[in-house]
């Protein structure tokens, strides 16, 4: 296994006799950079953008409007996996 002193960024071997200790393997430690408090505000915002989302399409469904009208729903189903992804990934 490579570590991280031994591969550059652009993954090329620099020092093949490097050796680190099992503990530095790359993407094996992963350090949030926000609070939890904003973590839950980004999971509270992308479920209650995804409800609200959910609500609007089944009203557009419902009465039958035109396709056109559900393609800005995009933007809230977006919206909501980005705070979903954010809360998951912890950033």
């Amino acid at each position: 296994m490579m570590t991280r002193s031994a591969v550059n960024f652009a993954g090329l071997q620099k020092n093949p006799s490097v050796s680190q200790p099992e503990s530095e393997e790359i993407g094996e430690v992963c350090i949030s950079n926000i609070s939890p408090a904003e973590r839950r505000k980004r999971l509270l915002g992308g479920v209650i953008g995804f409800v609200i989302a959910l609500v609007i399409l089944a009203v557009l469904l419902a009465s039958g409007a035109d396709r056109l009208w559900r393609l800005p729903l995009f933007l809230l189903f977006f919206g909501a996996a980005n705070g979903y992804f954010q809360w998951r990934d912890k950033t």
